[in-house]
């Protein structure tokens, strides 16, 4: 089974798999946000997290590879009464535009392999504008210990290092790690190890 076809199979079930309320990490960020603007939620699946950044006031992107992710994000948007702009495609061959936009949000986008990552974290980093603000929330590798969701693989984990190093170019990078006990949907729920950055190009 492919990565899409494990996805649009999680996603052809009714109820939103992760919930319909943003990440916690990043609604606990909102007093961040710019007051206008545009922001990008990257393999945003179902779209609480784009939905959450357009209630914000911002003008929201949200891109998934998932045909069935992207049609209950716009029903979701729907449902709240805001705008939601999506695009299919796969994070790992969309071509990133230079300078974009002022927010860029990644919440546990887990799958990509050490390569993709790399290349992904760079277009992330290419399409935000100076002073634009990045949010990152991931797993551990500590969370394989606790195994309430996420990836099996140790690679696909974030790290401090991991992190320091992709944005190094930044001007502020603030990174916390810590346990928490998450209620996201059936897909995150339990304690678990997580990694936020909070970072300004």
């Amino acid at each position: 089974m492919s990565e899409l076809e494990r996805w649009q199979g999680r996603f052809a079930v009714s109820n939103y798999v992760f919930g319909e309320e943003p990440n916690t990490f990043l609604a606990s960020c909102a007093n961040l946000l710019p007051k206008s603007g545009k922001a990008l939620s990257v393999a945003d699946g179902e779209g609480r997290n784009g939905v959450f950044l357009a209630q914000q006031g911002l003008d929201t992107l949200s891109i998934d590879f998932s045909p069935n992710g992207q049609a209950k994000a716009a029903a979701l948007a729907k449902k709240r009464g805001v705008h939601l702009r999506t695009e299919l495609c796969d994070v790992h061959a969309w071509t990133w535009p230079e300078a974009e936009f002022d927010v860029v949000a990644e919440i546990f986008t887990q799958f990509s392999t050490p390569a993709e990552r790399a290349d992904k974290w760079a277009g992330m980093s290419q399409t935000l504008k100076k002073g634009g603000l990045l949010l990152i929330e991931g797993y551990t590798p500590k969370q394989l210990q606790y195994a309430t969701g996420g990836p099996k693989q140790i690679e696909h984990l974030y790290t401090r290092e991991m992190l320091e190093k992709a944005f190094s170019a930044f001007s502020k990078l603030e990174i916390r790690e810590y346990d928490t006990l998450m209620s996201e949907g059936d897909g995150h729920s339990g304690m678990a190890a997580v990694i936020d950055l909070i970072a300004w190009k």
